[in-house]
């Protein structure tokens, strides 16, 4: 069962530039919706800053899947369709600041490009179109959580991170997804 994960502006962007916070949500492609949990990330500073560049591919780990940008569409953003392409909002990869946010799908009966997310080690080395991040955190937090916490995450001019968002916790009964996996990562330079 597809899931899909639907990003939604909760403040905008002033003209100035200043930091918009998004709240993530999404729904089951049958019914019923699940909330996108997301803890803040622990800052660190990139040792080599490469040129800024558009995501097209995440390596992490087991995940090696294309990436295409998004946009903001009445204030929702979706990931594409198809589970095993990832979709791109905010920062450059390899941006002097903001975040770089990643969003894809988790499909209950497996074949979603973000399937086990959950399982990823802190630590590991992702790689976004050339730019090298090491996981600090991850986490599988509530829709409560992330609202409390969207301002800071998706900061659009605070310090670089990549973070990468899909579900988990499917229940049949439901078919909803409970809660959300989130994983924040810091530069660590040039790939």
């Amino acid at each position: 069962m597809k899931r899909l994960v639907t990003v939604t502006v909760v403040a905008a962007l002033a003209a100035t530039g200043v930091a918009a916070g998004l709240a993530v949500s999404g729904a089951d492609s049958r019914e019923g919706s699940a909330p996108v949990a997301i803890a803040p990330a622990i800052e660190s500073a990139a040792t080599t800053q490469p040129a800024p560049r558009a995501p097209k591919r995440l390596r992490l780990w087991k995940f090696d899947a294309p990436v295409v940008p998004v946009k903001l569409e009445g204030g929702a953003l979706d990931p594409p369709s198809d589970p095993e392409v990832l979709g791109w909002w905010g920062q450059p990869a390899g941006a002097a600041g903001g975040t770089t946010l990643l969003v894809g799908h988790t499909v209950s009966t497996g074949g979603g490009t973000l399937d086990d997310l959950e399982h990823t080690t802190v630590g590991s080395v992702a790689k976004v179109s050339g730019v090298r991040y090491r996981v600090d955190r991850v986490t599988v937090i509530t829709k409560a959580q992330l609202a409390r916490r969207a301002p800071r995450l998706f900061d659009q001019t605070g310090t670089p991170k990549l973070v990468l968002v899909t579900c988990e916790g499917y229940d049949s009964v439901t078919r909803t997804y409970a809660d959300n996996v989130v994983v924040v990562a810091t530069p660590i330079g040039a790939a």
